[in-house]
């Protein structure tokens, strides 16, 4: 039976690039909830219209207006087989609804926690350095540039540390994910359908431990 994969993980716990990975090697596709609603702001559909309505009167849009954008994207020919889905639900309501569009495509739902220890993720994300020129990533403790906060490929150019990338702002925005997320995963971890990868160590170690999964 073909699945759809909810991936769950913090913020700098690595899910994006493991889902990029998928998509590359096993033609998985990762549909991103950040990704829909940047198409909604282009696209030209009776439901991307209503989506621009609400996002240019600065309302949130409700859970049944996201479940209607995810089963419109879902629908395509590239989701006829296992896909993954990056970013949604994210709460018990949303993952309800997931339900009931599984039972419609005939697929059952996977839940896979990439998870990490929190020390480590304060490094990732506080330790992260960008070049503004070719956007090359570097991170002061796991991979930083041969000579200090210069690009390796642009020897002219500083590199670049988000204002967002300090202390203060991670530690709140992984307590935000931590309330946010915990119910979602006590309901896939009631249900049986919970899995979890450590989103530390050798990038390529996570990947076969998540195709295995998969």
């Amino acid at each position: 039976m073909t699945k759809i994969i909810v991936l769950i993980g913090a913020p700098g716990a690595g899910k994006g690039t493991q889902a990029r990975l998928l998509e590359e090697r096993k033609g998985i596709p990762q549909i991103s909830t950040g990704d829909m609603f940047r198409e909604m702001k282009k696209a030209d559909t009776p439901l991307a219209r209503e989506v621009q309505e609400i996002m240019a009167s600065g309302k949130l849009i409700s859970d049944d207006l996201t479940y209607q954008i995810v089963k419109d994207r879902t629908s395509r020919k590239d989701c006829g087989g296992t896909y993954i889905l990056d970013g949604y639900p994210r709460t018990p309501v949303q993952a309800e609804q997931l339900e009931n569009l599984a039972k419609e495509q005939g697929k059952e739902i996977q839940a896979i926690e990439v998870f990490i220890d929190r020390g480590e993720l304060m490094k990732r994300l506080t330790g992260r350095r960008s070049c503004p020129v070719c956007g090359e990533i570097y991170n002061i403790y796991s991979k930083p540039p041969k000579t200090d906060n210069v690009c390796d490929f642009h020897p002219d150019t500083q590199l670049t540390h988000r204002a967002d990338d300090n202390e203060e702002s991670v530690s709140t925005r992984l307590a935000t994910y931590d309330e946010l997320t915990k119910p979602l995963l006590d309901y896939y971890e009631k249900s049986g359908r919970l899995k979890k990868v450590s989103g530390e160590g050798d990038l390529e170690e996570i990947y076969k431990e998540l195709e295995s999964l998969i």
